[in-house]
């Protein structure tokens, strides 16, 4: 299982999209946009914890197999990972409010990161903890998030 916990990649992402930005100001609309993606990400992140919280569940990736419910419901229907898809968005929201081509970097590295090696990890680990029920949920419901 990976040490790195991910929002350690969130935090490092932000730092590298401030230090990547383009100098100068930013017009209304590259903000407006920005806050509105990075609202929809936070409730996605509130909502992801608050299911976790409701069912007495570990919200802690480092180690899934202390997870004690399954959760399936609510956020959970429409990606197997909204705290992940969550931390992107907030990425993707700083990169738009940003501006610059370079900004979008961290995103994709986050990206990459967290699709390659942090959820796999998390996934074997919860194959061995659940079985079956979590093997029907990988069936089910995407990984990040299906278009509609």
């Amino acid at each position: 299982m990976p040490k790195i916990p991910p929002p350690a990649y969130l935090a490092a992402g932000l730092l590298a999209q401030h230090l990547l930005a383009p100098k100068g100001r930013r017009g209304a609309r590259h903000l407006v946009a920005g806050s509105a993606l990075a609202s929809a990400s936070v409730a996605m992140l509130v909502l992801a914890n608050q299911r976790f919280h409701r069912h007495h569940t570990t919200v802690n990736p480092i180690d899934p197999s202390r997870a004690s419910t399954l959760v399936t419901e609510g956020v959970f229907k429409l990606t197997r990972n909204p705290m992940y898809v969550g931390m992107a968005g907030l990425l993707a929201a700083h990169a738009v409010a940003r501006g610059g081509w370079m900004t979008q970097l961290p995103l994709a590295a986050f990206v990459a990161v967290i699709d390659r090696v942090q959820i796999p990890a998390e996934e074997r680990a919860l194959t061995a903890r659940f079985g079956d029920s979590y093997t029907s949920y990988l069936a089910e419901v995407p990984r990040w998030i299906r278009p509609t």
